[in-house]
């Protein structure tokens, strides 16, 4: 989604006073969070790297009252085959971190990478995710990528 369309999105749901305040501090929050995450080929992070930036990070709340976050990330190459793994890493840390009522979506931003809409099924499927951190090398390369950050 481009910036310019937040607004939009925004009249969707329903905002009670003070949520502003809430919905911005919760967005820094979240970048602080996954900015620090490191690279799975790399031993810079994904703020470095400009795979993830705040502007790229929208938070709003649905008219049931939860809160909903939309993460969009940028590949370092069209081609990044590891872009999944960026992904999977943010989860865990989010969800360590994050509220209950927090819900998370996340995005390979639009033309940035070959296989975008497959790694965003995968990203974003429960069943998908679970599967794929059953995996101990998963697993580990996972941990490997949030464990200083």
């Amino acid at each position: 989604m481009l910036q310019g369309e937040t607004t939009k999105v925004l009249t969707r749901y329903h905002l009670k006073n003070g949520d502003n305040r809430e919905l911005k501090t919760l967005r820094g929050t979240i970048y602080d969070l996954i900015s620090a995450i490191r690279d799975p080929e790399k031993p810079d992070s994904l703020e470095d790297l400009n795979v993830v930036s705040e502007s790229g990070i929208e938070v709003f709340r649905m008219k049931t009252g939860q809160l909903m976050v939309r993460i969009e990330l940028v590949p370092t190459v069209p081609h990044c085959n590891l872009a999944s793994i960026i992904g999977l890493s943010m989860r865990p840390k989010l969800n360590k971190c994050l509220p209950e009522k927090v819900k998370v979506d996340i995005y390979i931003k639009e033309g940035t990478h070959e296989t975008a809409n497959e790694i965003n099924k995968q990203i974003n499927d429960k069943e998908r995710i679970s599967a794929a951190m059953e995996n101990p090398n998963l697993q580990r390369l996972v941990n490997d990528c949030i464990e200083e950050s």
